[in-house]
């Protein structure tokens, strides 16, 4: 999936063919913010306007606007994993939570995709 960016919003660029248009929704909320256009510079400036809106409209009900990554998440990593996990810790004398945010920084460090 593609991604497009504005103010720490991410958005989805997809293709219809049978409409001839772009179109997109705003990811990793669980808000539904869709927009759409005829071309990338369309498509972009309506995802630009409807993150303006929303935080408009968030702005004028007083409402908090959700934001995307909050800094935590649960994993299932089944009972084997967890255990193996657990016990490399307590060697090593960190926290699981410290063990697995070193094992993601470690992964996304070698797949050179992200900054």
């Amino acid at each position: 999936m593609n991604l497009i960016a504005y103010k720490g919003y991410y958005g989805s660029v997809e293709a219809s063919p049978e409409d001839n248009c772009l179109f997109g929704k705003v990811q990793f909320i669980r808000h539904l913010i869709s927009y759409e256009g005829e071309t990338f510079s369309e498509l972009r400036q309506n995802f630009q306007s409807a993150i303006e809106n929303y935080l408009s409209y968030c702005k004028e009900t007083n409402l908090q606007p959700e934001q995307p990554f909050k800094g935590s998440f649960n994993i299932r990593p089944g009972r084997e994993l967890h255990r193996k996990v657990a016990i490399i810790s307590e060697e090593l004398g960190i926290s699981i939570n410290e063990f697995i945010k070193a094992a993601i920084s470690e992964k996304l460090a070698h797949m050179h995709r992200l900054e």
